[in-house]
């Protein structure tokens, strides 16, 4: 029996001009994330991670604490999709960038939202984007190589929109289940599941252990 470990990149770079990218803190949330597998002792015999910049850095912050760790495999089915393109596919008038406004964020994740329920459905096709079907089967892709490694531990860093897209299939969520999953995922966030005869079961969902101590409540980010 194995074990997938599935990672949300660190805080990226929200409201800027560019999002992928992590953050000072992001990189620290990926650093003590490989600080406590260090000291827990465990090793990974596959590592998948997607082609995005935050997903690369997110993982080199790991490794940067786990000196054995085996070269990635870049997996672009595990890219997120385009925030961007979907709250503009659902917005009636322009839109001032979320930045540190706490209004102008709460309206964007509404959008989003509504966004993605809607892409979804196939009733949108927002610039730029895969079919929301096309988006399932690279998620989809990228577990089935997961679950043919049964004997050992896999490191899978990603973002949001695909893990909680691959929690959704394994638990048969419907879309609307994989949204509420999606919009609660916290960055550095750690969910397991186990691998066994070539099937999945989770195991754990959106934990944080490596920023349980009261120095670090204020490492808790989403976005």
């Amino acid at each position: 029996m194995g074990t997938l470990y599935l990672v949300r990149h660190g805080q990226a770079s929200f409201g800027t001009d560019d999002y992928d990218r992590l953050s000072p803190l992001g990189i620290q949330q990926c650093r003590a994330l490989g600080e406590w597998m260090s000291r827990r002792g465990l090793g990974f015999d596959t590592v998948i991670r997607g082609s995005l910049r935050r997903h690369v850095q997110s993982l080199e912050a790991i490794a940067a604490q786990l000196p054995d760790l085996p070269a990635a495999i870049e997996w672009p089915g595990l890219n997120e999709y385009n925030s961007e393109a979907l709250v503009q596919s659902v917005a009636v008038e322009p839109l001032p960038p979320p930045g540190q406004d706490p209004a102008a964020a709460r309206q964007h994740f509404r959008l989003l939202r509504d966004g993605l329920r809607r892409w979804m459905a196939g009733e949108t096709a927002p610039d730029g984007m895969p079919s929301w079907q096309a988006f399932s089967e690279g998620v989809a892709s990228a577990l089935k190589l997961a679950s043919e490694q049964s004997e050992g531990h896999v490191l899978l860093v990603s973002s949001g929109g695909p893990i909680s897209t691959a929690i959704g299939q394994v638990l048969g969520l419907p879309s609307t289940g994989v949204i509420e999953l999606n919009l609660r995922l916290r960055n550095s966030a750690l969910s397991e599941m186990v691998i066994s005869r070539g099937r999945l079961a989770l195991l754990s969902f959106n934990t944080l252990p490596h920023l349980d101590a009261a120095e670090r409540h204020d490492w808790v980010t989403y976005a």
